[in-house]
């Protein structure tokens, strides 16, 4: 798939992926996120992603909120503990508003304190319906386990005293060190033709600043650890797994470990731990297993909830599956099934325009390229069942395993 790029002389990154649909979509995305806040900042990368929103110099919240809704557009935004994105999908003609917009607020933003008060109190709900959900809050408080004392191991949301903390000029300050063109990607899809995206581009000019240099320092890698949380829940909620491979790990490696995982626990019903768990012994409603990539590190998680009184029981069968991985080689007709129903499950995501378009601007913004189906189905294809037995043993046997367990 031909895609275009340009980076500008103030080092702005730019790609365009072509597309025949009449809706377009582009976006800036910003190398930040929560492992770079400092210590009193916690949560700051998150409450600053919402604030883009409510004023920039020229413009109240009403304005920009309007501004696309009014041409039938969206607005989005979200925050990782990397990166922040901030984009828009709306129709083809409407690629300049969209852009000027997107600009005025990842560039001019205000922060304006009459704002902060309202929004602090939104984030706040936010928070606690989070700490609501014990099925999504384990993911958070797993890494934090794992990454404990470190920036990876912080949420995203932060916390209630973190958030009254923050002023306009907190948000401000946070982005004058990040949100400048050197450290950031502009992102786009759709028919409009590259030369007018670079002479939109051109008003970034003004935006000087020296080339950006982010340092980050890996998480210390931690003994395994074992934790039980006492909690006042219907279910027990369980994690397990350990660090693994960045996303800059050599292929060889990621590719068979993203294979194992959708074998092991992906998105299919016919996942070895949901044949196991749920349909063989009906401990589960829903067990799945999870990749996270950073930029210096990786995570591998194994999620279920069950009834208390059988948690025990279906841990020993997620152990059992781990240890058939780590001891069986696939056989040629079990290698070519999952490198078939993988391949199948990437063809799908790729016809969802969304999906594509996020991809385009994380890979690109990570890795200067942005990688077709075509060119993945090469690296899948290439995967032997050697490689997935060495992957298995280095990230799924039981022993290296750290446990959270809320009860």
């Amino acid at each position: 798939m031909h895609y275009f790029t340009h980076t500008f002389p103030n080092g702005l990154r730019l790609i365009h992926l072509p597309s025949d649909t009449p809706v377009s979509y582009c976006g800036f995305a910003v190398n930040a996120g929560t492992r770079d806040e400092e210590t009193h900042e916690y949560g700051l990368a998150h409450f600053v992603e919402h604030l883009l929103f409510k004023g920039t110099t020229k413009r109240k919240a009403r304005h920009i909120l309007n501004r696309m809704e009014n041409v039938g557009g969206e607005l989005n935004a979200y925050t990782t503990k990397e990166d922040t994105f901030v984009y828009a999908v709306f129709m083809k003609e409407h690629f300049g508003r969209a852009f000027e917009l997107l600009s005025d607020i990842v560039f001019h933003s205000t922060f304006p304190p009459q704002e902060i008060a309202k929004e602090v109190d939104v984030i706040s709900d936010e928070i606690n319906t989070y700490k609501d959900s014990p099925s999504e809050l384990i993911f958070d408080d797993f890494e934090d386990l794992l990454f404990s004392g470190h920036a990876l191991g912080h949420n995203i949301l932060g916390d209630e005293a973190s958030l009254l903390r923050f002023t306009s000029e907190t948000g401000l300050s946070f982005t004058r060190r990040f949100y400048v063109p050197s450290n950031m990607v502009f992102f786009s899809m759709g028919q409009i033709k590259p030369d007018k995206i670079i002479r939109l581009a051109e008003d970034t000019r003004q935006e000087a600043s020296p080339l950006f240099s982010l340092h980050r320092t890996p998480p210390p890698l931690l003994p395994p650890q074992n934790k039980r949380v006492k909690r006042d829940t219907h279910q027990a909620h369980v994690m397990i797994g350990r660090p693994t491979y960045s996303l800059y790990e050599d292929d060889k490696k990621r590719i068979p470990l993203f294979l194992l995982n959708n074998l092991l626990g992906g998105p299919g019903m016919n996942s070895r731990l949901n044949l196991s768990l749920r349909e063989k012994h009906g401990l589960v409603y829903n067990v799945e297993a999870n990749l996270t990539s950073y930029t210096d590190i990786g995570l591998a998680s194994i999620y279920f909830g069950t009834d208390p009184k059988h948690t025990e029981k279906a841990l020993r069968l997620v152990y059992n599956e781990l240890r058939r991985l780590c001891n069986t080689r696939l056989s040629s007709s079990q290698l070519t099934a999952i490198k078939k129903q993988v391949s199948g499950q990437l063809g799908i995501s790729s016809e969802n325009k969304e999906n594509t378009f996020l991809a385009l601007g994380k890979q690109f913004l990570r890795r200067n390229r942005y990688e077709s189906f075509a060119e993945s189905l090469k690296k899948i294809e290439a995967v032997t069942a050697e490689s997935m037995l060495e992957v298995a043993n280095e990230v799924f046997s039981p022993e290296g395993l750290s446990s959270l367990i809320y009860t």
